[in-house]
C-alpha cells in the first residue's frame, strides 16, 4: 500500500501569504502527492501573490477568507462543500500579534494586543474546526496546525504570542479528544525557526537562528520543506493512529537543557 498516494482527497490551506510560508510548503506537498487544494488568502494586498503561486495545480480554489470575519469564513466553507463534498485535511497557519507585543517587557503588553493574539493564533482554529468537522469523512481526516516550544520557555521577545501557542497547543488536545470519535485526528508542528515573513517580526530572530544553529543536535536550522514533510506524514495514513499530539521539528532543540 502507497501510505503517500492522496489521490482524490481535498485540503484547505490557510496563511498562505508568500513563496517563504510554511504554508505555502505545505500545500506544495500535498498537492505533489495527489491532493486537490483550496487556499485562502487574507485580503487584497496578498491576493495576487497567492493566485501566482497556485496557478499551476489544476482544480485549486483561491478564497479570500479573514478568519476573524465570520461571513467569509462561512463563505469558504460553503464553497467547499459545493466543490468538494467533503473535506479531508486542514491545514491551519495562522499567526498574528501586534508588533509592540513582541518586543519589550512581557508585563506590558496591552489588554488589547492579548485579545488580538489570542483570538486570529488560538481561537480560529477552534471556528475552523468546528465548520470543517461536518465535511470529513471519518478516519480519513486530519487537521493541524503550527506551534513554536516558547509555549513551554522563554524566549526573548516572544511575549504574547508564546501565551497564544501555548493555548493552541491545549486547543489541539482538546479537540483531539471532541473530533476523535468522529475518526478526525488533530495535532500541531512545532518548528523551529524558520525565515518567514511573520518570523522577521520578532525582534532578534537573527539572533535566534544563529543560537539555533550552533546548539541543535543537529547543528543547523530547518526548512519550511521538513515542517511541509511533517505534514504530509501528519495527514496521511502513515500516522493513521497519532493524534493530540505536538510534533517538534527543530533539529533536536527542543530536548537540551541548557
Amino acid at each position: 500500500m502507497n501510505y503517500l498516494d492522496l489521490s482524490g482527497r481535498t485540503a484547505l490551506v490557510l496563511g498562505i501569504a508568500n513563496r517563504w510560508s510554511i504554508a505555502y510548503a505545505i500545500a506544495q506537498l500535498l498537492q505533489a502527492h495527489g491532493v486537490r487544494l483550496a487556499v485562502t488568502y487574507q485580503n487584497e494586498r496578498v491576493r495576487e501573490e497567492v493566485q501566482k503561486l497556485v496557478s499551476e495545480w489544476p482544480g485549486t480554489l483561491v478564497l479570500p477568507c479573514e478568519l476573524t470575519d465570520e461571513a467569509q469564513v462561512e463563505a469558504v466553507l460553503d464553497c467547499l462543500q459545493k466543490e468538494f463534498g467533503q473535506l479531508n485535511y486542514l491545514a491551519h497557519c495562522i499567526a498574528f500579534a501586534e508588533r509592540a507585543d513582541l518586543q519589550g517587557a512581557f508585563r506590558d503588553v496591552s489588554r488589547a494586543g492579548f485579545q488580538t493574539a489570542m483570538d486570529i493564533s488560538a481561537y480560529t482554529l477552534i471556528a475552523m474546526a468546528r465548520r470543517a468537522a461536518p465535511l470529513m469523512p471519518a478516519n480519513a481526516s486530519s487537521i493541524i496546525t503550527l506551534t513554536y516550544m516558547a509555549s513551554e520557555r522563554v524566549v526573548p521577545n516572544y511575549n504574547v504570542m508564546a501565551l497564544a501557542k501555548a493555548a493552541l497547543e491545549n486547543s489541539v488536545r482538546y479537540l483531539a479528544n471532541d473530533l476523535g470519535p468522529q475518526g478526525i485526528r488533530v495535532n500541531a508542528i512545532s518548528a523551529g525557526p524558520v525565515r518567514t515573513a511573520s518570523a522577521r517580526a520578532i525582534t532578534g530572530f537573527t539572533g535566534m537562528l544563529k543560537q539555533h544553529a550552533e546548539k541543535a543536535p543537529l547543528r543547523r536550522n530547518i526548512t519550511a520543506e521538513e515542517v511541509g514533510q511533517a505534514a504530509l506524514y501528519l495527514c496521511s495514513d502513515l500516522s493513521s493512529g497519532v493524534t493530540g499530539t505536538v510534533h517538534f521539528v527543530d533539529g533536536g532543540y527542543h530536548i537540551l537543557g541548557f
